[in-house]
C-alpha cells in the first residue's frame, strides 16, 4: 500500500451535460466575496480545488464553455444550463471547482473567507472562520 488517497469525488452541472471526477484529495472550501465572484454566482462563491491532472471532465456536446474574466483567469460554465463550475488561474497547476457543483455528500468543510474587503453590504460574515481582506494564495 502506497498511502495515496484513492478517493474519487464527482460533480457536474444542473442539466448533466458537464460531469467531472476528481481523483484524490480536495482542498477545504474557501468562500470568495470578490465582486467578480458575486456577479458570476449571484452571491458568494464557494470553491475547493484539485490538481488539474487529477480531474477528468466529460463534456456531452461541447457544453463546457470558458469565459476569460481577467488577464490571468477564466471561468468554466455549462452553456446549456448556465451552471458555474470552475475558476481557472491560467498559470496554476490546479483548478478551482465550484463547491455547489459537487455531488453530495462531499465530506468537505469551509475553512474561511477571502476578499472580505470587497464583500457586498447586504450580509454579514458571522461564522467565526478566518477572514482574509484579499487573496490567500497557496492555501492547501
Amino acid at each position: 500500500m502506497t498511502g495515496q488517497d484513492t478517493s474519487v469525488t464527482t460533480g457536474g452541472c444542473l442539466c448533466g451535460a458537464v460531469r467531472y471526477a476528481v481523483r484524490g484529495p480536495l482542498r477545504r472550501i474557501w468562500d470568495c466575496h470578490c465582486g467578480q465572484c458575486r456577479r458570476w454566482h449571484g452571491h458568494v462563491a464557494a470553491y475547493t480545488r484539485a490538481e488539474r491532472d487529477d480531474i477528468d471532465i466529460s463534456d456531452a456536446g461541447g457544453a463546457l464553455t470558458w469565459f476569460q474574466s481577467s488577464d490571468t483567469a477564466r471561468r468554466g460554465f455549462c452553456a446549456t444550463c448556465g451552471s458555474s463550475l470552475f475558476w481557472d488561474r491560467l498559470a496554476d497547476s490546479d483548478l478551482s471547482i465550484a463547491a455547489g457543483s459537487l455531488d453530495q455528500p462531499s465530506g468537505l468543510t469551509t475553512e474561511g473567507h477571502i476578499y472580505v474587503s470587497d464583500k457586498a453590504d447586504y450580509y454579514e460574515i458571522a461564522d467565526g472562520l478566518e477572514q482574509v481582506p484579499g487573496t490567500k494564495l497557496g492555501t492547501g
